[in-house]
């Protein structure tokens, strides 16, 4: 009897620890450095901003690609330069 309450307890535990470890990792998506490669803007989907906070170091832009993101240092004049393309191609397409 004991014994049972004992492996309830021990898979309980597990459970909780893993399943904090899951959404650590799940929230934790977070740029940790910037890219130095030149972005063409005809290329670029759109963009969202990272701040810094407990999960992420730094401030940055988060530029969409088709099939992935880029990291980009949002005091860049080339980066303010991009996500001004981004947001004068977006006001161009709406109705």
């Amino acid at each position: 009897m004991a014994s049972g309450k004992v492996c309830f307890l021990a898979a309980l535990f597990s459970l909780v620890i893993l399943s904090t470890f899951i959404d650590s990792t799940q929230t934790a998506n977070c740029c940790l450095s910037y890219t130095s490669r030149r972005l063409r803007c005809q290329r670029l989907l759109g963009y969202t901003i990272q701040t810094i906070n407990t999960s992420c170091d730094i401030n940055a832009v988060i530029f969409h690609l088709p099939g992935r993101f880029v990291c980009a240092d949002p005091s860049s004049i080339r980066t303010q330069r991009e996500m001004k393309c981004v947001d004068e191609r977006r006001k161009k397409n709406q109705p």
